[in-house]
């Protein structure tokens, strides 16, 4: 490439740079998916109960305290996730419309036992 098209390339997408950052604004922080943090302790889930809000993707982390698996399962948020003892994963829901989405512990149903309320 000559040194004249180069040149003009590099004063093109100087140019083109310039324009997009006029009209594309950066995202503001708040337009990152809100994060709700969730635990596995004895079987449990804490909380028990997410309130969330409506037509929001949520990002869930789940953290698992204990030192044997359990699954995430929810067939109203349509999720199933086996976290690994002492491991945490993310779980993206939603957006939801308003009302509630119980969830479970397939490893321990009995006693892991949550739900979220969207509101």
């Amino acid at each position: 490439m000559s040194k004249m098209n180069a040149r003009f390339r590099n004063r093109l997408i100087a140019s083109i740079t310039g324009v997009v950052s006029v009209w594309m604004p950066a995202l503001p922080a708040s337009a990152a998916h809100p994060e709700i943090q969730l635990e596995i302790r004895d079987h449990l889930f804490y909380p028990s109960v997410l309130k969330v809000p409506a037509n929001t993707k949520i990002k869930l982390i789940v953290i698992n305290r204990d030192a044997t698996p359990e699954e995430f399962e929810s067939y109203e948020l349509n999720r199933e996730k086996v976290i690994m003892g002492g491991q945490k994963a993310i779980i993206f829901i939603g957006p939801l419309a308003p009302g509630e989405y119980p969830f479970f512990g397939e490893f321990n149903p009995k006693t892991a036992q949550g739900k979220v309320i969207a509101q």
